[in-house]
């Protein structure tokens, strides 16, 4: 019985200790280290006296938290440099895109003419004035050529009939000459046989 009663006792004892442990996790952190010692040091007057292997493994584990915590300060100045290497050159490559999109829209908003870059605006504007300065052009020469052909089939006409007039002319003073000489020469046939 007595055996029974330390076995039951000796796993009565287990499953409480073994109930506290899994209920209550150790706190691994620097502070939960610094806590647990202060709690399981014993004390001396007014001082908390520390075992010497609990101290080293405290001073370990707090030079492996400076080490982690360097590399991990050493790995993020790392990545923050290689971020600001990305930003920089994310930054050029921003400026040399808008350069370039400065540089498109004023050659898409602009054509060459005669080997010198012109607004569109201006190149409209030189060709429609080009383009009524012609059209004027057109309409002056054709207005004088019409009128100048009208004066042209007039000054025929008025030809045609002057040379007819003429013509006219010329035959009545033939015949007026002829008749005169007829009458001459009637003259002179009189006074020759006279």
């Amino acid at each position: 019985m007595r055996l029974k009663l330390i076995t039951l006792t000796a796993l009565f004892i287990t499953v409480i200790s073994i109930a506290q442990e899994t209920t209550k996790p150790e706190d691994t952190s620097l502070s939960g280290q610094f806590d647990k010692i202060y709690r399981t040091s014993t004390t001396y007057q007014t001082y908390k006296v520390i075992s010497k292997d609990k101290f080293l493994q405290l001073k370990q584990n707090v030079l492996d938290s400076l080490k982690n915590s360097k590399e991990l300060v050493i790995e993020k100045n790392g990545l923050l440099n290689t971020e600001r290497e990305n930003t920089k050159k994310t930054l050029e490559t921003l400026n040399d895109t808008k350069n370039k999109l400065a540089t498109a829209i004023k050659k898409e908003g602009s054509i060459s003419l005669l080997g010198a870059q012109v607004s569109k605006t201006t190149y409209n504007l030189i060709l429609w004035t080009i383009i009524l300065v012609l059209l004027l052009s057109l309409a002056y020469f054709i207005f004088k050529y019409t009128r100048n052909n009208i004066l042209t089939k007039k000054a025929k006409s008025d030809l045609i009939e002057v040379e007819s007039e003429y013509e006219k002319h010329r035959k009545k003073s033939i015949e007026r000459e002829q008749k005169l000489r007829r009458e001459l020469q009637d003259e002179i046939n009189k006074q020759r046989n006279s």
